[in-house]
């Protein structure tokens, strides 16, 4: 069935960039700096894609509130400090090179903050190819619409010529709810059965099967 969207809004952890496992082991890292409980992966993985306020909160509910900004900070400072070692997904920057080739509009929404996506988007050098972004610091956290409708009202993109393609359902929930298409990747945080029960166009298994979806069906 082939689709034509005018605008794709991607997710950046675990979709774009090979990011998931790194940002568990700052979690964990975290927990531990402050005495906490080893964190399950499981747990962590899950909560990949919120705010990092929202996603610690879910990753470890019982901890003391005023506790929380402190687990922020040794988490950014374990994630930071090796942030510059991660990779974009193979074939993923010619995938989006291809895309805005082809005149899409494309956009990032993801859980990061503006600082941190910016770092990443200076060092794989894709900022040029992005008309619009938006992070979890400027907006209401996925799987609230808000990402999405406001990348849609800047670029003047209608619900139904807007794609959101993540690695989350946190991602695919958010394109229900702003009524856009949902296209899962099964090589990022949350594992297939979930993202499947979500009913995207698609759920695909690597970064290869991902660019040939999208060039014969975007």
């Amino acid at each position: 069935m082939a689709e034509r969207f005018d605008l794709i809004v991607f997710d950046w952890d675990g979709t774009l960039m090979d990011s998931a496992g790194a940002i568990v082991r700052a979690m964990q890292a975290a927990t531990r700096d402050l005495g906490l409980a080893e964190l399950p992966d499981e747990r962590a993985r899950y909560v990949i894609g919120l705010g990092l306020g929202d996603a610690l909160r879910h990753a470890v509910p019982d901890l003391d509130e005023a506790a929380y900004p402190r687990m922020v900070e040794r988490y950014r400072h374990h994630y930071l400090s090796s942030d510059h070692e991660l990779s974009l997904f193979d074939g993923i920057a010619e995938l989006i090179e291809a895309l805005a080739a082809r005149g899409h509009l494309l956009a990032v929404a993801t859980g990061k903050s503006r600082v941190g996506l910016d770092r990443a988007l200076g060092h794989t050098g894709l900022g040029r190819y992005f008309h619009a972004t938006r992070c979890a610091d400027e907006c209401f956290s996925k799987p609230h619409p808000a990402m999405l409708e406001e990348l849609m009202d800047e670029l003047g993109a209608a619900p139904e010529r807007t794609l959101m393609i993540g690695d989350t359902t946190h991602d695919l929930q958010m394109a229900k709810n702003a009524r856009t298409a949902g296209l899962a990747v099964g090589f990022g945080a949350h594992p297939l059965a979930a993202l499947e029960a979500e009913a995207p166009l698609a759920c695909l298994r690597t970064p290869r099967e991902l660019s040939g979806w999208l060039l014969a069906n975007a």
